[in-house]
């Protein structure tokens, strides 16, 4: 169970890494470019975090590109959000909108996220049978500590995104 969980924390700590930079920019903090530069960051630091403890290089290249393929994949996924969000204000401006409207765009955004959740923890796993336990556990523990530099204004607990 502890194993489980700590693979779990590790995954949400990626998620809460690499995801920061569309946080910023939802809230109007950051524009398009620099959003980039903060995903580039997040990536930056995660590949310095797993080339000093995953041992063997060329396994900490393939983990590296799993990571890659992970923020790629949060990328696509929140502009595909931000489209479904804009869909939805848009409809919000018609008086004469159904709730079949509205529901059709909520479910197909609620697909959308659920597809792409499972391709990261597809990724996940990929990444995890890269590395020993010891090493997926010093990561893991890393990414913990570390995602609390990416977590603005929360106090207490590190849960939210």
């Amino acid at each position: 169970m502890k194993r489980k969980l700590s693979g779990l924390l590790g995954a949400l700590s990626l998620v809460v890494l690499v995801g920061c930079s569309s946080h910023h920019h939802h809230h109007g903090m950051m524009g398009g470019g620099s959003s980039d530069a903060y995903w580039q960051k997040g990536q930056q630091d995660m590949e310095g975090l797993i080339n000093r403890t995953v041992q063997d290089p060329e396994k900490a290249k393939g983990v590296n590109a799993y990571v890659g393929e992970i923020i790629k994949e949060l990328k696509e996924s929140r502009e595909q959000e931000r489209a479904y969000h804009r869909q939805l204000y848009t409809l919000n401006t018609s008086y004469t909108a159904t709730p079949d409207e509205f529901s059709k765009i909520v479910n197909e955004a609620n697909i959308q996220r659920a597809q792409s959740a499972a391709k990261v923890l597809s990724l996940r796993f990929k990444m995890k049978d890269l590395m020993t336990a010891d090493e997926w556990k010093t990561l893991s523990d890393r990414m913990v500590s570390y995602s609390g530099r990416y977590q603005h204004g929360s106090t207490g607990a590190k849960t939210g995104y």
